[in-house]
């Protein structure tokens, strides 16, 4: 199972909206097969693995890290392929949560008299795919926030400069971030001071679907993100303060532009939001955002993961990481629960889960 996972993983960033899947095949104790879902619309790990099949597979052992699809998709059912090949055991690390296998294959896999083993690496199997856990048990995208501070907790200057707190190699890591996400998303704020692009041009990856939040609908009709919207996707969140020859406009370049209701301050409601990219099959969400859309994401409780340089700098004076989340005892922090500590360059990176009860 080991195996398969660390093959499920060479998917990363390619296989959305599908899970990242592993697949070994094993008979007489050796591996006569491997394969992985390599990505969306290629055949799945299972098919791959029979393929590349170096004996018969009859009578073997099948160790794969999700439990096989039974439903027609892109691909015919794994289930089917995996009956015919005459597999005589599968050993299955966690159940699919999508609700159109979920058990049902580990069903048809035994009333063909296949044995089955599910809980095999489980946790590991299931944090692998978190994202589409949370997906198909929720609706709504995992989301990750990615910063780069000072060590006294600074992203920029007092004046605004902000480049660059952090190292290049934290700039490759970030655009390795967006390679594995499905949406990108910034404020206005940043598309006015910095007018990004927002792709994966550091590292070798697909491009995300870019999301800015522009309740009033600022975002120039020449910023870069809206001229490259015919080749990577854009998607504008506004509210009913936006005027609507804008709205009509920016459609007209490309750019969906989404109406969201407004939360109680006049912005953008990000609990609708992320329900409408959930919609839209978006099943992660990378935060590059500044410090209010930092701290928004924070303060409403949809942070799943943070990803946080730390840079070996001092500013004094500037702007903080993170604004007011109303805590006036050490009680109420926001509780981590580190996964990765390591480095880039001079800065020292952060992964950390942003505790269960919380979010």
């Amino acid at each position: 199972m080991k195996l398969a996972l660390g093959l499920a993983r060479r998917g990363h960033g390619w296989t959305s909206p599908n899970p990242m899947v592993g697949a070994v095949l094993v008979k007489d104790n050796l591996v006569i097969g491997r394969g992985y879902h390599r990505r969306f619309g290629d055949n799945h790990a299972e098919v791959n693995a029979l393929q590349n099949a170096s004996a018969d597979p009859a009578g073997a052992t099948l160790y794969v890290t999700l439990e096989p699809c039974c439903h027609h998709g892109k691909t015919p059912p794994c289930v089917d392929a995996i009956i015919s090949s005459k597999i005589e055991r599968v050993i299955i690390g966690t159940l699919d949560p999508n609700p159109e296998v979920n058990g049902k294959s580990v069903k048809i896999l035994n009333e063909n008299g296949i044995e089955t083993r599910v809980g095999v690496l489980e946790e590991e199997c299931r944090e692998l795919n978190e994202a589409h856990f949370k997906y198909m048990t929720r609706g709504l995208p995992m989301v990750t926030l990615k910063f780069a501070q000072t060590l006294d907790g600074r992203i920029a200057t007092a004046s605004g400069d902000s480049r660059w707190i952090s190292s290049e190699d934290f700039q490759k890591l970030a655009h390795r971030l967006r390679a594995v996400n499905d949406a990108v998303l910034v404020g206005i704020n940043t598309v006015l001071a910095d007018d990004p692009q927002l792709t994966v041009r550091l590292v070798r990856g697909r491009n995300p679907t870019r999301v800015i939040l522009d309740s009033r609908l600022r975002t120039p009709p020449k910023s870069k993100i809206v001229r490259t919207c015919d080749v990577v996707p854009v998607i504008i969140a506004t509210t009913e303060q936006a005027d609507n020859r804008k709205i009509s406009q920016l459609r007209g370049l490309g750019v969906e532009v989404l109406e969201i209701q407004s939360d109680a301050s006049g912005g953008i409601d990000l609990k609708h939001l992320l329900q409408a990219l959930g919609e839209r099959n978006i099943s992660s969400l990378l935060v590059e955002g500044g410090a209010e859309v930092i701290t928004s994401f924070l303060h409403h409780k949809l942070a799943d993961r943070v990803v946080v340089a730390l840079a070996p700098k001092i500013l004094g004076r500037g702007i903080d990481a993170v604004g007011e989340l109303d805590i006036s005892r050490v009680s109420q922090a926001l509780r981590l629960t580190l996964q990765k500590i390591s480095r880039a360059g001079d800065d020292i990176v952060i992964e950390a889960r942003v505790a269960r009860s919380y979010g």
